[in-house]
């Protein structure tokens, strides 16, 4: 709705509704748009330009570019998205519950908090969302990161056939990653009774081909958590690394055996594959 078309509804409540609703859309855009010019200008600075050359070329003062690289938004936000994050997360019907209602694991829960506290530290507002079996969950989206492993969400399996690098396996002992390019295989320690697990963590394409999504899915659900609390510890550097291209990624987590959504550290056990033209 445009500004003038605000202005001319006659009831003062719902005129003063329509005009939050635009201020939110516009501050939004605007907050979206002020992030990507520091990128923009921390590219510029990474070609060897000084501040002074920078803003010869945008038409301001070096004081003005330098204000813009220290306040504001910090720009490894963009590694998450330029508006409301979702965080998709699989769900499992459960044996002997009186409800018919599908529910996410702990660690899953504990990695959707992990990951809002961390977007909402970027100035990004984050919601969470439940994807019930069987785990049809809508990738053609702006600003959504998937959690939870083909298991549940069996479709992703596909979507990682663009993945050059890694790739999610199944056979009669379980899942497991397969490094297409080393040949290694990551099966999970947990199932030998150790404290530790396996993550993938990788940016995708979407289906529609119109832009990308996060992914973070352990072998199990601890290694799941593992993923994203490797992301929350280390998003300065990716973004560095990657700014928003497509890659992938596996990490090691050791987890409290006492309290299995209480991760103890993470490590990240193969290279960070770039993917070829993304």
């Amino acid at each position: 709705m445009a500004t003038q078309d605000v202005a001319q509804i006659a009831d003062p409540a719902e005129r003063a509704r329509a005009i939050n609703a635009l201020i939110d859309e516009h501050t939004e855009a605007i907050n979206a748009l002020s992030g990507l010019r520091r990128i923009a200008i921390e590219e510029m600075l990474a070609t060897g330009m000084t501040q002074l050359q920078i803003a010869d070329q945008l038409g301001m003062s070096r004081s003005r570019v330098s204000q813009l690289l220290m306040g504001g938004a910090k720009a490894e936000r963009a590694f998450l998205g330029a508006g409301k994050l979702t965080v998709a997360m699989g769900a499992k019907l459960e044996d002997g519950r009186s409800d018919p209602g599908a529910v996410v694991s702990a660690q899953a829960f504990a990695a959707f908090q992990s990951i809002a506290d961390l977007a909402r530290s970027l100035g990004l507002d984050a919601v969470s969302e439940t994807v019930p079996p069987p785990g049809l969950v809508d990738l053609n989206r702006p600003n959504l990161f998937v959690l939870t492993n083909p298991r549940l969400l069996p479709f992703l399996a596909q979507v990682m056939g663009a993945d050059p690098a890694l790739r999610y396996d199944h056979d009669d002992r379980g899942w497991y990653i397969t490094d297409r390019q080393t040949g290694a295989e990551y099966r999970s320690p947990r199932d030998e009774g150790e404290n530790r697990d396996f993550g993938y963590l990788g940016r995708l394409p979407r289906p529609d081909g119109k832009g990308t999504f996060l992914y973070a899915a352990g072998l199990h659900a601890q290694g799941t958590l593992g993923a994203a609390e490797y992301l929350v510890a280390n998003i300065g550097e990716l973004y560095k690394t990657l700014k928003t291209k497509r890659f992938s990624l596996v990490v090691s987590c050791t987890f409290d055996p006492s309290t299995p959504e209480r991760v103890l550290s993470t490590e990240r056990v193969t290279e960070i594959y770039r993917h070829e033209g993304a």
